[in-house]
């Protein structure tokens, strides 16, 4: 009798996992949520595009499966991403889905919000899109990030962090700073702690501001000055144009 090799014991899990992202429904509701802050249910089932029963089903699998975290106020029930690890578990599967060219938008509405996501956006708490590949790429060219074995800021990023007035929280379990798979670039963006830090710096700033309710971001006059001034990036060089994505603009 031939003898079998003992079942790696992670297997189920990694399936249960699997299964729960292999739906069309669950997965729109995960990149909602990208945008780093809670939604009702109501709110994920219209951005999904279906029934509010079919919505809270499977929604109470995501809960379940441990992807999601709910909070209920009222009469009113509350979901997010139940972490940053499942956020960026969520951004990269996003990337690796897309080995090649992007299906054409189908309507001038998706087309906006396709353009309007690629442009800038939050990836959970971080930037992403050309807007957050154009600052990572800044920040290394200027010494204040290494990307040459992973993402590590330098004594020169810290300094550069303390001078702009936006503290680290060195003493977190998560990493200070790491790489981020950016989904429409195909290249890694920062975040991590540091990343975190710096997304709530330019918008509590003014630097960028939300289009519409979801995930896109575009920058501001006084961004393009200040990304100039602490980053040398020419104005020139950042897309700032704008246009509403409406409450899908969280549905990458």
């Amino acid at each position: 009798m031939a003898r079998t090799t003992p079942r790696d014991p992670a297997a189920p899990r990694l399936a249960a996992l699997a299964a729960l992202l292999a739906d069309e429904t669950r997965a729109s509701f995960c990149l909602a949520l990208l945008d780093g802050r809670a939604w009702t249910a109501g709110e994920l089932a219209r951005a999904a595009g279906v029934a509010a029963s079919t919505a809270s089903e499977h929604l109470d699998r995501l809960v379940a499966g441990g992807l999601l975290a709910e909070e209920r106020q009222g009469r009113h029930r509350y979901l997010r991403l139940a972490d940053g690890r499942i956020a960026q578990l969520v951004e990269e599967l996003a990337a690796h889905a897309h080995p090649g060219a992007p299906a054409p938008p189908r309507t001038l509405r998706e087309s906006s919000l396709h353009h309007a996501l690629a442009r800038g956006r939050t990836c959970y708490d971080h930037l992403a899109g050309r807007l957050g590949i154009r600052i990572t790429d800044a920040m290394t060219e200027r010494g204040l990030l290494r990307q040459d074995t992973g993402f590590a800021l330098t004594d020169a990023g810290l300094e550069w962090f303390g001078a702009l007035g936006v503290p680290l929280d060195t003493a977190s379990r998560r990493p200070l700073a790491r790489g981020c798979l950016d989904w429409t670039e195909r290249r890694p963006h920062l975040a991590g702690t540091s990343g975190a830090a710096l997304c709530r710096h330019v918008l509590d700033a003014g630097w960028c501001e939300r289009v519409g309710t979801g995930r896109a971001v575009r920058t501001t006059s006084a961004g393009l000055r200040a990304l100039s001034e602490h980053l040398g990036i020419e104005p020139a060089t950042v897309d700032t144009a704008g246009g509403s994505a409406g409450p899908e603009g969280s549905a990458a």
